[in-house]
């Protein structure tokens, strides 16, 4: 009797799992690796060095430029970057000589003329300073005016949309003075950097600097024409301005290399839900790690340098997820230091061990991330024309630019979809973190009842702000906005500008900011001149505005932006619901769009197409590297893995029949059902894959196909042994830092 318990006691050993079924995946021995770690970023000490000594030490920027440039040269250079006047050719070579001496001062041994090709991202061609002496012994530095104000990369590489011909590779970059050149300093050298449009040799627009410019241009000039209606005399420079949010994750780096989905497509196209995600809503402005600290100040620093106004860092909604926020800004200014941001963020958190992801939605469950561009104009002399102080239905000249953006953006809905439409960013619009895919605008309580009374008639008041007492005597009382936010809104008006919502994280701004831009200069330009010529100009208001909102008005929507409610509501109104980027895409190309674009002299017919086409080929190629690392990753780590456990289990159970033992084939059951359904869903996406052809076959047949097989390898991952997983999972990437 005791020999059969031991026999059995064997036997059972024997068909136990071989839960190990690959070699170790290395996912213990990260954690460890991370737990043990010592900080290697570069230590900040803001005591020694305040921000204040720190802040524009990088940047050749005016109070620079006065002191090394003579000041006839200094006071154009003012009138430049200030006014928009023309710079005159005749200084650029003092200008490039005096540039050339501040960054070899600072350890600069190259210069590079930086743009903003139409990959959305940040490109750079470094050149020396330094060329040898007349006797071949020496080295000197040499930067000449026609070499800063132009440049000759190659344009043959970068996207076009058919703009041009292959064979015609040409393209020059130009030198833009608006926007203060730095210093970008790495462990490997220092460099000159100069912001600069890139157009083609036929003059084509080839990046997203040239028409924020151009827009910029027009927007002034129509925005002029209403202040000289107003009476004023003195008009400084109208400018757009802006101040983006940007949302990031941080992975830990042996985490993220291990995640081939997270390297080539910036998002993890598998992973199970974690015990524990973003729902105890304990994230949000918490405490922020050290080691995330650590990095934030690196961060602040770095953009100190470079004349980057940081002002906000904190905790967002999701796990692992984070914000930085710059002060305002010139538009084009901004749109600059906000790619430069993008670059810092993700140098740095090297640094710290950390990759920064800048995916729009890079896990599934918990909120993605986007870029809140604030967006305003105002000038010297007027200030915010988008702040409606204290009583505004007395403010008629706040009411009439408000006016025109209200106009704007419902006229011009979709191509407001189309500029923040990416493969990427499809995955947030519409969650519940992010404004739904219907461009609506929130005006606040105060702003939307003064336009209904102008609806009705005219208004007469405004709510006012009042004071919020609390009810604890050690508290003061806190003066309390006319009207709430709303987080909901894809275009909210939020105090003294409006905040454009839908753009994704990963995405330049300057896309957005020339789109804004050119559809308010149209509404500007409708008003302009329905007032210019009234015999009695608060009449001509009245009536304008009025007309507005009969017209437009029905873009105003205070309520919530997530609810199915509203999405009923505005399909009543005739508001466009365009839920995807292959739905969204043509209106690039829209008659109305082309026509307001050619008008103002910002993008031609052929420019607003080769943006369509890029967008286009960007979203297929971005769905066809997901849908292969889809198939690699499921095919080669998840299914043998899978396919031998099944088998392992299979094994155990034949054994314990056979010894008269107990059997429970359940857990077999569902992993070699998952096991089949995987194959099955696999060979589906394969041939969905194969044939796509339209960009709505990768949205509506390749998508789907892909998410299929990601259900079944996240349903694997809660039931395979855990040492066996060869992915890191949610639980790992977004709680241990």
């Amino acid at each position: 009797m005791i020999t059969r318990v031991i026999r059995n006691t064997e036997v059972i050993r024997t068909l136990r799992p071989n839960t190990r079924m690959t070699t170790p995946t290395g996912r213990s021995s990260a954690i460890a690796s991370i737990a043990g770690r010592t900080p290697t970023g570069q230590s900040v000490n803001f005591h020694d060095e305040s921000p204040k000594q720190v802040f524009g030490s990088n940047t050749f920027s005016l109070p620079v430029m006065k002191e090394m440039l003579k000041p006839a040269t200094y006071d154009s250079m003012v009138k430049t970057v200030k006014e928009g006047q023309k710079l005159s050719e005749t200084i650029a070579d003092e200008v490039a000589d005096a540039m050339c001496r501040w960054a070899v001062a600072k350890g600069a041994t190259h210069y590079a003329h930086v743009f903003y090709p139409l990959t959305g991202l940040t490109a750079e061609k470094h050149d020396s300073f330094y060329e040898p002496g007349s006797f071949g012994n020496e080295a000197i530095s040499k930067f000449k005016g026609k070499v800063l104000i132009q440049g000759e990369p190659d344009a043959s590489s970068f996207p076009n949309g058919g703009i041009r011909a292959t064979h015609r590779a040409r393209g020059y970059t130009a030198w833009d003075p608006t926007s203060p050149a730095y210093i970008l300093e790495s462990a490997n050298g220092t460099t000159l950097c100069i912001p600069t449009s890139f157009v083609s040799w036929t003059g084509e627009a080839l990046d997203t600097k040239t028409p924020v410019l151009k827009s910029m241009q027009a927007l002034d000039k129509q925005a002029r024409r209403i202040l000289k209606l107003f009476g004023h005399k003195e008009i400084a420079h109208v400018s757009a301005t802006a101040g983006p949010e940007q949302e990031y994750f941080l992975v830990d780096k042996t985490f993220y290399y291990s995640r081939p989905d997270l390297l080539a497509a910036g998002r993890t196209l598998f992973g199970a839900p974690p015990p524990k995600g973003q729902e105890f809503e304990d994230h949000y402005f918490g405490v922020i790690p050290e080691r995330v600290l650590a990095f934030m100040a690196e961060v602040d620093r770095e953009l100190y340098k470079l004349g980057i106004p940081s002002k906000t860092r904190h905790n967002e909604v999701a796990p692992g997820q984070f914000e930085i926020a710059p002060l305002f800004e010139s538009a084009n200014v901004a749109a600059d230091h906000q790619q430069l941001i993008m670059t810092v963020l993700k140098r740095v958190a090297d640094h710290h061990g950390m990759v920064c992801i800048l995916h729009e939605k890079p896990f599934a469950g918990v909120n993605g991330s986007g870029k809140h561009v604030n967006w305003s104009l105002g000038n010297a002399t007027q200030g915010n024309l988008l702040d409606p102080g204290d009583t505004p239905h007395d403010n008629a000249q706040f009411l009439v630019f408000a006016g025109a953006v209200i106009r704007a953006v419902d006229k011009f809905a979709p191509l407001l979809r189309a500029v923040v439409a990416s493969a990427g960013n499809d995955h947030r619009l519409g969650a519940n973190e992010a404004p739904p895919a219907i461009i609506s605008v929130y005006l606040g309580d105060q702003l939307a009842d003064v336009f209904e009374q102008i609806k009705g008639g005219g208004a007469t008041s405004s709510r006012q702000r009042g004071t919020l007492h609390i009810g604890v005597d050690v508290l003061p009382p806190l003066p309390k906005d006319a009207g709430d936010r709303n987080r909901t809104s894809p275009f909210a008006f939020t105090g003294n500008r409006f905040e454009f919502r839908a753009v994704g994280s990963n995405q330049t701004i300057g896309t957005a900011l020339s789109a804004l831009n050119t559809i308010l200069t149209d509404s500007l330009d409708y008003v302009a001149g329905k007032l210019e010529g009234a015999t009695d100009l608060n009449a001509a208001i009245q009536s304008v505005l009025k007309e507005i909102m009969d017209h437009h008005g029905r873009v105003i929507f205070n309520g919530n932006g997530y609810s199915e409610e509203w999405h009923a509501e505005a399909a009543k109104r005739g508001l466009p619901n365009l839920k995807t980027t292959a739905d969204a895409l043509s209106a690039y190309t829209s008659h109305d769009v082309v026509e307001v674009f050619e008008k103002y002299g910002v993008l031609s017919h052929d420019e607003l197409h080769s943006r369509y086409e890029i967008a286009a080929e960007q979203y297929v190629k971005q769905i066809n590297v997901e849908a292969k690392v889809v198939e690699e990753v499921a095919q080669t780590k998840i299914y043998p893995i899978a396919s031998a456990y099944a088998g392992s289990l299979a094994d155990s159970a034949a054994k314990l029949k056979a010894a008269g033992l107990p059997v429970a084939t359940g857990t077999l059951a569902k992993v070699a059902a998952l096991v089949s359904e995987l194959e099955t869903e696999l060979n589906v996406l394969r041939d969905a894959h194969g044939a796509a052809a339209e960009v709505s076959d990768w949205t509506f047949k390749v998508l789907p196909a892909m998410l299929a097989v990601r259900k079944s390898v996240d349903a694997l991952e809660g039931i395979l042994p855990d040492d066996a997983w060869p992915l890191p999972t949610y639980q790992e990437m977004l709680f241990i830092k």
